[in-house]
């Protein structure tokens, strides 16, 4: 299938550029100890099975969310929304966060049963972008295949939004970036 080969070589181009970023950009969340050793993160191959278009239940009032973060740090967030999904038959729900109601860009963490053992055990973070996640019929693209590890799983230097229990799910999700290889903590 022309489309799925398209997508599958997307998401690795994006994978290869995100590598290149954490190896040599000065911003990059590796430790500089790190840096020689560094090759590549880890992935899970692509599975257009974790790869959804879907609508996303706004709430009329977006509801005020404490989250905590990794140093203990409280942050003032919204729950915007909820989307439903299926996965192996299986009712999902996770909730959709933002940072203030202007934001452009939902903010979708979540845990699940690979967390701990392949992959980072505080969980995944997934970002939904307006232009470039949002379809014109107004659905979403969620997709499980572009979840990356919070920064504070490569370096201790970072403060990470923690999962809330609401997105902690009862499954697998087999998709995205696995545990960091270089981890020491």
């Amino acid at each position: 299938m022309k489309n799925e080969n398209y997508w599958k070589q997307a998401n690795i181009t994006q994978r290869n550029q995100k590598d290149d970023f954490f190896r040599n950009h000065p911003q990059s969340p590796i430790p500089n100890v790190d840096r020689a050793r560094f090759t590549s993160l880890d992935y899970y191959e692509p599975d257009l099975d974790y790869r959804f278009t879907i609508e996303l239940n706004e709430f009329e009032k977006p509801k005020p969310i404490k989250i905590n973060d990794s140093k203990g740090n409280i942050r003032d967030m919204l729950i915007w929304g909820e989307f439903h999904f299926q996965i192996n038959e299986k009712e999902l729900t996770l909730q959709a966060y933002k940072s203030s109601s202007d934001e452009m860009r939902l903010f979708v963490p979540f845990k699940d049963k690979t967390n701990s053992h392949e992959t980072y055990g505080a969980g995944k973070y997934l970002d939904l972008y307006y232009e470039e996640d949002k379809t014109e019929d107004g659905k979403w693209i969620l997709d499980f295949n572009k979840s990356t590890n919070p920064w504070c799983a490569y370096s201790e230097d970072y403060a990470c939004p923690l999962v809330p229990s609401s997105n902690w799910l009862d499954i697998e999700i087999l998709a995205g970036e696995k545990k960091y290889p270089l981890s020491t903590h």
